[in-house]
């Protein structure tokens, strides 16, 4: 009986042991994490440091240290604190009650204009700790832009409430083009809170450090939840999706950014495209090593791909994600290639798991929002398209890049854990959609 009291003793300890090591082990993967996107040396993910150099001399936001320029003394610009004057005690649930929306919580100033003068929008959803990629999708667009933001309480709110300010002070193409909707958890209701003097140590030509700063204002308390509860992203691409003005809508994650030109040359082509039934136009993407410069164009994306410093999106870590894009083929296509977009070619090889980001008209199927945190959140939705009869276009020559190649790395538990959840849902919805369509296609 002693002996075996004396194991029981053991096992209790080392699965005691385990849990802790696993616990650690998470928090040792978001930390790492989090360093690798804020250290505290200037980042490869910011490329667009140097094009914002070029851009100072017609823009007309703030080039320097905010604290003289806007609040000197012989200051000339208006400021005003992002959000100040939104209520919380309003908004609107999501179906199952566990969300908070708050549609055009702040519209960009020339985003009626902009929405007016271009046939697409771009849709995207981000976190708080992501929003420093915004920076340089603004840049690259050029045109309107939805931006869907989680906020998780307090803390998070007043982080996002000051780098949008930041944001809106520094650079003119996001305070004029980009609108703002906000999601915040049933029991994380946020307060308004001022800090004085907060933004006058920042500078507009560091955006990723001026994140990483306010970063800081976290405590674990918040880190803690975050890592217990899910990431509503299909509430969020719906949000954002929803916010749009356009006919036609480019839906993506804030760390997707778009090429060159890319909203002139969709204004050229969309217009002129004869699309039968149910039509969706892929544009590429691929993964820029960070030491590389963003290409300019296709010609020189492609020299990045002969040297080994760009290849499709989730290649390596999971290749069905983009693999029915047939990226081979893209490649292949572009001696003679006129420089407008265009159609390259149709995808015939869908699969399961297929998740493209595309442009489309704004009535292909909302993102199902029980598919909440981590898997099966933007396929489930791809799949319904395709069993729904759309046809997936593969664009040319604009493409789409995310900095760094990325490498098979151990999830945390917690993720795997929203993966496994989601496949189970998965099944109702894949019985569902069948039932919807009444067919199952080949």
């Amino acid at each position: 009986m002693k002996i075996s009291a004396h194991f029981k003793c053991i096992g209790l300890f080392v699965l005691i042991l385990l849990t802790a090591l696993n616990i650690l082990w998470t928090f040792y993967l978001i930390e790492t994490e989090s360093r690798s996107r804020y250290n505290n040396k200037p980042t490869t993910h910011h490329r667009i440091a140097p094009q914002l150099a070029a851009l100072e001399e017609h823009n007309e936001g703030i080039t320097g240290p905010l604290n003289d320029t806007v609040f000197g003394k012989n200051s000339q610009h208006k400021f005003r604190l992002a959000f100040d004057n939104i209520s919380f005690e309003t908004g609107r649930w999501d179906n199952q009650r566990i969300y908070k929306m708050y549609d055009f919580a702040l519209v960009g100033d020339k985003f009626v204009k902009t929405s007016l003068e271009n046939i697409v929008c771009l849709a995207t959803q981000s976190s708080v700790e992501r929003l420093y990629s915004l920076t340089q999708v603004a840049y690259q667009w050029k045109g309107p832009i939805s931006t869907a933001v989680f906020i998780a309480g307090d803390e998070e709110f007043l982080i996002f409430q000051y780098f949008v300010t930041y944001l809106r002070l520094c650079f003119t193409f996001i305070r004029d083009n980009v609108t703002f909707h906000i999601a915040v958890p049933n029991k994380k209701k946020p307060i308004h809170r001022y800090i004085p003097n907060l933004l006058k140590s920042f500078d507009c030509k560091y955006p990723e450090q001026t994140l990483r700063r306010l970063l800081k204002i976290r405590n674990p308390d918040t880190l803690r939840w975050r890592l217990k509860n899910e990431y509503p992203q299909n509430h969020l691409r719906n949000l954002a999706r929803k916010g749009c003005q356009n006919k036609y809508v480019f839906l993506t994650d804030i760390d997707i950014i778009p090429s060159s030109n890319m909203v002139s040359q969709l204004n050229n082509f969309l217009p002129s495209v004869k699309c039968s039934y149910r039509c969706a136009y892929v544009i590429p993407t691929f993964e820029i090593d960070n030491r590389a410069k963003f290409p300019a164009s296709k010609p020189e994306l492609m020299r990045l791909y002969r040297k080994g410093l760009a290849r499709p999106f989730h290649e390596k870590v999971f290749i069905y994600n983009q693999y029915a894009t047939n990226f081979s083929l893209w490649l292949t296509n572009s001696s003679n290639e006129i420089e407008r977009a265009h159609i390259s070619h149709v995808v015939t090889n869908f699969e399961f798991l297929y998740e493209p980001f595309y442009v489309a008209f704004d009535d292909v199927p909302a993102h199902d929002e029980r598919f909440i945190g981590y898997g099966f959140t933007r396929n489930s939705q791809v799949y319904e398209m395709y069993i729904a009869g759309y046809t997936f276009f593969v664009l040319s020559p604009i493409f789409t890049c995310h900095w760094g190649l990325q490498q098979k790395k151990a999830r945390p538990v917690w993720r795997e854990q929203q993966n496994n959840i989601n496949r189970k849902r998965f099944e109702i919805f894949k019985n569902e959609i069948l039932a919807r369509y009444r067919r199952k296609r080949s």
